[in-house]
């Protein structure tokens, strides 16, 4: 395997299967803040790399994957302790987007989704707190889950913001992406034949973000899901998709200082400008805020499993456009920031699980559409993306 992309911070780290099972033959990369015995992770910064030690076991979610027959090909890299949706890394480069090479291929777990998206490797694991999944799988063309929270075990990978950290992954069909979740995913739930959705939700506020142009395009595959099934319009957030962002980045924000404070103020890491400028941020938000912004999201997560139900499944497009361009400005890069957290922030407030799937612009680059369904149904919503994927996504 050659490393064309920059995907990689260590390619040479293999680790074969310990069973066979259904995932044999299938190679994955991990992005950079999972345990594996024997390596320390950097979650994307030298100065943690230098102040940690190796890990001790594999993550369980690695250890799962092992189990299955799959061979682990490579550790990827991440935007610094995971605290960004642009994979543009100050120490250790911007993995190049295979679908995109001129713009971002979307972070923090954006060598995972590079590595999928160049035909590296069959999967990947990545992590999403605030839409790291999610984001760059959009970017890339590829499919991305972000779980029910707590659904997937998250033992043995660096926190972010431990209320909204879930593991997901990567691939490039929608068959893959169920077959790797049937390994991952704790407990059962009913199965789409036992019990399929019947109710498609599409959130207005959520389409008014997206672009002209990408709304054009995914409101083709809209119509068609309109027309195959019973569905209407809604109004997700009464009080407006920002106020439910600036919610997520508080609550967020107050986690990531709680979880990683004392480390930054004793080490002094060194960090590039705009992870910097969110960390000094962080520093400043008072902890006398989370109770009211707690209630909040407590609103939040009912309003969405009341809307949702146990047959429901929301739609919404995964990003507000196509990839940004690399390099730009901090102004431009938090503005595109604000706009993408009032998406993602949906799912995580909720802690519900969201799937991702690619479609091609307009212009050739990859944009998504998202659907949400209530919490514990993501083996359910697998097996439908799946089921559709042939006549709804092609």
């Amino acid at each position: 395997m050659k490393d064309r992309y920059n995907a990689f911070i260590n390619e040479d780290i293999i680790v074969k299967p310990l069973k066979s099972g259904d995932l044999l033959g299938l190679t994955f990369a991990v992005k950079d803040v999972f345990h594996i015995k024997g390596v320390t992770a950097s979650a994307g910064n030298p100065d943690w790399l230098r102040t940690h030690e190796p890990a001790q076991q594999n993550a369980l979610a690695i250890d799962r994957l092992l189990q299955a027959g799959a061979s682990l090909q490579g550790t990827t890299i991440t935007d610094e302790l995971m605290y960004s949706l642009n994979g543009e890394n100050f120490h250790y480069g911007t993995p190049v987007n295979p679908k995109a090479f001129s713009h971002i291929p979307g972070g923090s777990s954006s060598g995972s989704a590079v590595s999928v998206s160049a035909e590296l490797v069959d999967f990947s694991l990545g992590t999403d707190t605030g839409g790291s999944v999610r984001i760059p799988s959009a970017y890339c063309g590829v499919y991305g889950i972000r779980p029910t929270h707590g659904l997937v075990p998250i033992e043995g990978v660096i926190p972010l913001a431990e209320s909204f950290d879930t593991v997901g992954w990567m691939t490039r069909d929608a068959k893959s992406l169920l077959v790797v979740g049937n390994e991952l995913i704790d407990g059962t739930s009913p199965t789409l034949i036992e019990k399929p959705f019947t109710n498609f939700l599409f959130g207005t506020d959520a389409w008014e973000l997206a672009d002209e142009k990408s709304r054009e395009v995914l409101s083709l595959f809209a119509d068609r899901l309109e027309q195959s099934s019973k569905s209407k319009w809604v109004t997700i957030a009464q009080g407006g998709l920002q106020r439910w962002a600036n919610c997520f980045r508080t609550l967020q924000g107050l986690e990531i200082w709680k979880t990683h404070g004392e480390w930054i103020s004793e080490v002094q890491p060194s960090f590039g400008p705009d992870i910097a400028a969110r960390f000094v941020w962080a520093s400043t938000l008072k902890d006398e805020d989370r109770p009211s912004e707690q209630r909040f999201r407590e609103d939040i997560r009912t309003r969405m499993i009341e809307m949702l139900g146990d047959d429901g499944v929301l739609i919404i497009p995964t990003t507000p456009g196509g990839a940004p361009l690399r390099n730009l400005s901090g102004e431009e890069i938090e503005k595109r920031r604000a706009q993408t957290m009032q998406l993602s922030c949906i799912a995580g407030l909720a802690g519900l699980p969201q799937v991702t799937v690619p479609v091609t612009g307009y212009d050739g680059m990859p944009i998504a559409l998202s659907f949400i369904a209530g919490p514990n149904q993501d083996v359910r919503l697998l097996q439908w993306v799946n089921e559709q994927a042939d006549y709804l996504f092609k």
